[in-house]
C-alpha cells in the first residue's frame, strides 16, 4: 500500500491552482499575472413592470471611470466586443442569461448586451432594458454603461465596461 496517495482536497487545490494561472509571454516585458476568477453573480433582483421607455439612452457609471471611457462607448470606439442578444426572453431568463455571460466574458474589457426597445410592451416601457439597467447597476463586475450608438443597436443595446480581474503578482 503507498503511503503518498493524493486525495481529493488536494487534487482540488492542484486544479484550481492550476486552472487560474496565466501563461508567461517570454518575449514581452511583462509580469506574470494570476487570475481572480469571479463565480457568476446571483444577488440580483427581478423587476416586474418597465420604467424606462425604449427609445431612452441609459448610462451609468461608478465613482471614478473617466469621462473618456463613456465617450468611448456612448460614440461606439469599441470593436471585436462580446455580444448578447436577449430578445424573447423574460426578465427573469435574461437575468440568468446575463450573469452566466459576464461571467464567461469576465476577462473583457467591453460587453456589448442587446434588449431591444420593447415596442410590444405596454404603455411604452420596456420591461427587458428596465430589467438590464437593473441587472447592471447590481452587479459588482460591472464598472459602466452606455447605450450604443445608432450602429451598434442605439437604444436597444448597450456597451458595458466590465472591472480588471488581473492581479499581478
Amino acid at each position: 500500500m503507498c503511503m503518498n496517495q493524493i486525495n481529493d482536497k488536494d487534487r482540488q487545490l492542484f486544479r484550481n491552482t492550476i486552472d487560474t494561472q496565466v501563461p508567461i509571454d517570454k518575449d514581452s516585458v511583462s509580469c506574470a499575472c494570476k487570475i481572480e476568477k469571479k463565480l457568476p453573480f446571483t444577488g440580483y433582483s427581478h423587476i416586474i413592470n418597465g420604467t424606462i421607455a425604449g427609445e431612452k439612452i441609459v448610462s451609468h457609471a461608478k465613482s471614478g471611470i473617466s469621462r473618456k471611457i463613456i465617450n468611448k462607448m456612448k460614440r461606439g470606439n469599441i470593436n471585436n466586443v462580446p455580444e448578447l442578444d436577449l430578445h424573447g426572453y423574460t426578465a427573469e431568463q435574461a437575468c440568468k442569461a446575463l450573469s452566466e455571460f459576464i461571467y464567461n466574458e469576465q476577462f473583457e474589457q467591453f460587453i456589448r448586451i442587446i434588449h431591444g426597445k420593447g415596442y410590444r410592451s405596454d404603455n411604452k416601457m420596456s420591461v427587458l432594458k428596465t430589467q438590464v439597467v437593473n441587472f447592471l447597476k447590481q452587479h459588482p463586475q460591472i464598472l459602466a454603461f452606455h447605450s450604443c450608438p445608432i450602429k451598434d443597436g442605439g437604444t436597444g443595446a448597450v456597451f458595458a465596461l466590465l472591472k480588471n480581474n488581473k492581479v499581478n503578482k
